[in-house]
C-alpha cells in the first residue's frame, strides 16, 4: 500500500506534534511550551528577589521542575523525529533545547569540592537562555505570513514582542549576574568571611575591616549607594529605560563588565526601535491608504514551474488541498507530476 506524501513526512503522531504546523496538536503543544517559557523566565526573575525566594522557594522550585519535564519531552521528541539526530543535537536549535534543561539537572549535583555558590549562580543564569526557544515560534510566524496563512502585521507584532522579551530577560539577567552578583547577600557574606580570616591571621580581631565588593577588572570598590542591581526585576527597570533610550540615570553600571553589557543593550534598543517603526509604518499605510502588506511588487510568472506553483497555491487557498501538500507538490518535477496526476502534457 502506497503512503501519501503527507503520511511519509509525518509517520507518527509525535512527528505531527513537533513538525506539522497545520495539525491542532502542534498548535496546542507549541502554545503550552511557549507559555511555560514565559512563565519560567518570570519565575527565574522572581527567584532573584531574596524576600520572594525566602517565602516561596518550594513553589518556585516545583514550577521549575514542572517546566523542565515539558522541555525535556520537547527535546526528546525533537531528537526522535529528526532525520539526522546527531546533526540536530549539535545544531543551534539542539543546543538551545539542551541548555534549557541541562542547568536544572546539573544543579542536582553536589559541588562541595569547588566554589559551589558561584557555580550554582551561573547555572541559574544559564537557564534564562531557554527564552531563545521562542525564536522557533518567530520563524513559524515568518513562514506563515509569507505563505499567507496569517496576518502579516499580527505576525510582525508577535515577532517584535518575542525579540523584546528575549533581549529584556537576557540583558537583565546578565547585568544582575555580572555586576549585581558582586554584592548579593551571599557574596557579601563570603567576602566578609575571607576578610575576617585574613584579619585573624594577622592577629587582628574578626570584623575589624569591612568587606567592600570591587570591580574584578579595575579593582575599584563599589560603595553602598551604587549597588543598584540587587535583583533581576530591579535590573529589568534599568533595561527598559536603556532599550527605549530614555536614560533616567537612576540606575547605571559602574564595573567594566556591566558597562559592556549596557553598551550592547543600547545597540539592541536601536535595532528594536527600528523594527517597531517598520511595523507601525506598514500598519498606518494599511489603515490610512489601504496599501497591501507584503507582495507589493510581485513579478509576472514566467516559467512553467512558477505557473504550477501558483496553481497549487490557488488550490490550497480554495481548500481543495492543504498548504503543506501544495508546498511539497511544488518540488515535484513536471514530468513526474504529470504522470502522478495521470494527465497529458500539452505539446510545446
Amino acid at each position: 500500500m502506497l503512503m501519501t506524501p503527507e503520511a511519509e513526512r509525518y509517520p507518527t503522531f509525535i512527528h505531527r506534534l513537533i513538525h506539522d504546523t497545520e495539525h491542532p496538536a502542534f498548535r496546542a503543544w507549541t502554545w503550552v511550551v511557549n507559555a511555560l517559557i514565559y512563565l519560567s523566565c518570570v519565575a527565574i526573575a522572581l527567584e532573584s528577589v531574596e524576600a520572594v525566594k525566602a517565602d516561596y522557594n518550594w513553589e518556585l522550585a516545583t514550577f521549575e521542575w514542572f517546566s523542565v519535564v515539558f522541555f525535556t519531552l520537547d527535546y526528546a521528541f525533537n531528537i526522535y523525529t529528526a532525520n539526522n539526530r546527531l546533526k540536530y543535537v549539535t545544531s543551534f536549535w539542539g543546543m538551545v533545547d539542551l541548555l534549557s534543561i541541562l542547568p536544572s539537572f546539573l544543579m542536582l549535583f553536589n559541588f562541595s569540592s569547588v566554589r559551589a555558590t558561584k557555580i550554582l549562580r551561573l547555572l541559574r543564569v544559564i537557564r534564562i537562555l531557554r527564552v531563545l526557544k521562542l525564536a522557533r515560534s518567530a520563524m513559524n510566524d515568518v513562514n506563515a505570513a509569507r505563505d499567507g496563512k496569517t496576518n502579516q502585521i499580527a505576525a510582525n507584532l508577535r515577532i517584535y514582542f518575542i525579540a523584546l522579551f528575549s533581549v529584556l530577560m537576557i540583558s537583565s539577567t546578565l547585568m544582575f549576574y555580572v555586576e549585581g552578583g558582586l554584592y548579593t547577600p551571599d557574596a557579601i557574606a563570603d567576602g566578609q568571611m575571607h576578610m575576617d580570616a585574613a584579619s585573624t591571621a594577622r592577629g587582628e580581631p574578626a570584623g575589624s575591616t569591612k568587606f567592600l565588593p570591587s570591580d574584578p577588572l579595575t579593582g575599584a570598590t563599589i560603595p553602598d549607594e551604587k549597588r543598584f542591581f540587587t535583583s533581576i526585576p530591579e535590573t529589568m527597570w534599568w533595561c527598559i529605560v536603556t532599550l527605549t533610550t530614555t536614560g533616567y540615570g537612576d540606575l547605571y553600571p559602574v564595573t567594566i563588565g556591566g558597562r559592556i553589557i549596557a553598551a550592547v543593550t543600547m545597540l539592541l534598543g536601536l535595532v528594536l526601535f527600528g523594527m517597531l517603526m517598520n511595523i507601525v509604518g506598514k500598519t498606518l499605510m494599511v489603515m490610512l491608504f489601504g496599501e497591501p502588506v507584503g507582495h507589493e511588487s510581485e513579478e509576472p510568472l514566467k516559467t512553467p514551474e512558477e505557473k504550477i506553483g501558483a496553481a497549487f497555491d490557488l488550490l490550497a487557498d480554495a481548500g481543495v488541498i492543504t498548504h503543506k501538500s501544495a508546498y511539497m507538490l511544488k518540488d515535484v518535477p513536471v514530468d513526474e507530476l504529470s504522470e502522478r496526476l495521470q494527465g497529458d502534457r500539452v505539446p510545446a
